[in-house]
């Protein structure tokens, strides 16, 4: 039960996250403010991580910063050993 609620939970902020970051790619090639990369991160940490590694390659968006891919990807390590460390308990 536990794992259904949170596959629901990464799908929904995973599909939440995608949208963020097209809307700030889209502000980015407007040149308009842009949404924060704290709140990106954040969008990362409760579960959106999924989401945010298919918008990088989507909307080729934060994929080359490499300071912004450090933070990334230490997230998405974390979510992923959290969830084995919690399925093999």
């Amino acid at each position: 039960m536990l794992l259904k609620i949170y596959l629901l939970v990464t799908f929904v902020v995973s599909l939440a996250t995608f949208f963020v970051y097209g809307w700030d790619k889209r502000q980015a090639v407007r040149n308009a403010q842009r949404v924060p990369e704290k709140t990106l991160h954040l969008l990362a940490v409760l579960g959106g991580w999924p989401g945010a590694l298919l918008a990088q390659h989507f909307f080729r968006h934060k994929n080359r910063k490499v300071s912004f891919q450090i933070v990334f990807w230490l997230i998405g390590l974390a979510q992923a050993g959290i969830l084995i460390a919690w399925l093999v308990r």
